[in-house]
């Protein structure tokens, strides 16, 4: 026997060896088994009970068996097992699947505690919630279906292997949505419906894509929730902004429908120019006055009269009301325009030095009393006041020993100040002063 020769046999005989995989050739079947031709010197055979469809093997098959023994029966046979050939390929199979991520096929035999059993050459565990996108509401639905899977945990030691159908459904749908995002672009208008809505804006379907709606984007104006514009199942078309294809995401638009009022804000309501507007809003620091669709102001609480101290400006205007205003001030690159109501009147405090010059004598009422004094009324809204240490020659411990609200008293006007807006006013200096306070300053 020449080397070659010998070197061949020895590689044969080496893969015949219990619990190797081998191929086989079908010689024949009866009533005991399948007779395969293995290229031995024993012909082997598989029981009948590990083919699941015998009728299906025909004579010339090649089939894939484990060998169980190489020791003949009492008919010279050596015995294999298709069973668990099968096992090992689907295994190796199953491996590889995983590792090249890649998707498997298998069908749905069992619902048990915490999802489903599933076929794929051997029984896999399908949790529920990775059954699919949605919840799961009802787990025999999937009972005896064909379908792909992922392999998304294997440990062949204790012959667990996990899936998931949800992460292939997922896939697909992140396929789909980038295809769609290919065709749109920034600046184009679509259709799209209201899926549902958030406090800060909603969710909108357009073609199987879901992008998003900020509340900013909504109005030109200030609205507080989204369902003051947008209800759930309307059907809109808003402006595509911005698409960001890596993440999947779609900002849209809908205020620019409609010009930006404030695009020519400067030309329309000019600073020293008279508007009139709707009170939208009222807060503790002023009014929101409303001039035209997405475009409001505000009116401060120190601009909405002249005399009047006002602690909130629901004193002065109510919601709905139509004023009169003055701009007073522009910011169109942060969109704020701020007006004025006192100002469209003239400034009382501008004359009260003409008309009460120091030393004008006049009957006031006390509309306040304090701790340091009281604030006598000089004209409407127009008060001045009168210090504790103007009110007697004599030591008094508080302005009510004197004083009460509500009576009139005389007083002299002491000093004016049109800027900061105070009046001085006595009452002692209408007196003599006592003789023996004349050494006191």
């Amino acid at each position: 026997m020449n080397k070659e020769l010998s070197k061949i046999l020895d590689q044969k005989l080496k893969k015949f060896k219990e619990g190797n995989l081998i191929k086989g050739k079908v010689v024949r079947i009866d009533k005991d088994g399948v007779i395969l031709d293995v290229d031995y010197k024993s012909e082997g055979r598989v029981p009948n009970s590990e083919f699941k469809k015998l009728k299906d093997v025909k004579i010339g098959d090649e089939i894939d068996v484990i060998i169980e023994s190489l020791e003949p029966n009492d008919n010279g046979l050596l015995l294999f097992s298709k069973e668990r050939a099968d096992l090992s390929l689907n295994w190796y199979r199953i491996e590889k699947t995983y590792e090249t991520d890649t998707p498997i096929e298998g069908k749905v035999v069992q619902v048990v505690k915490g999802g489903f059993k599933v076929d794929i050459g051997v029984l896999a565990f399908l949790p529920g919630s990775q059954a699919g996108i949605n919840p799961l509401t009802e787990p025999n639905q999937f009972l005896g279906k064909n379908y792909q899977f992922k392999i998304i945990k294997i440990d062949r030691p204790k012959k667990n292997v996990v899936l998931s159908r949800r992460t292939l459904l997922e896939e697909e749908e992140r396929k789909k949505q980038l295809t769609i995002l290919l065709k749109l672009k920034e600046g184009d208008w679509v259709k799209g419906k209201v899926k549902s809505i958030v406090d800060y804006g909603a969710f909108i379907e357009t073609d199987g894509v879901n992008g998003f709606l900020h509340i900013n984007e909504m109005s030109w104006g200030r609205i507080s929730h989204p369902s003051q514009i947008l209800r759930v199942g309307e059907e809109i078309e808003v402006l595509v902004l911005r698409i960001k294809q890596e993440q999947g995401e779609v900002s849209f638009g809908l205020k620019q429908r409609t010009p930006n009022p404030w695009e020519k804000i400067e030309e329309k309501y000019p600073v020293g120019s008279k508007v009139r507007g709707k009170v939208v809003n009222i807060t503790d620091y002023g009014v929101f006055v409303k001039l035209e669709e997405g475009l409001e102001g505000l009116l401060h609480i120190s601009e909405l009269s002249w005399i009047a101290h006002i602690k909130h400006p629901s004193e002065i205007v109510a919601m709905g009301d139509e004023l009169e205003l003055l701009v007073i001030g522009m910011e169109k690159e942060r969109q704020k325009i701020s007006f004025s109501l006192k100002g469209l009147e003239p400034n009382p405090w501008e004359k009260i030095g003409e008309k009460y010059p120091s030393g004008t004598k006049f009957k006031g009422k006390v509309v306040s009393i304090t701790d340091y004094g009281a604030f006598i009324e000089i004209e409407k809204g127009i008060d001045g006041l009168l210090h504790i240490s103007n009110i007697s020659w004599d030591e008094i411990k508080h302005p009510s020993d004197i004083l009460k609200k509500g009576e009139k008293v005389d007083v002299v006007v002491l000093s004016v100040d049109p800027k900061k807006r105070k009046v001085a006013l006595g009452m002692k200096q209408l007196k003599k002063k006592p003789e023996n306070k004349e050494g006191e300053k």
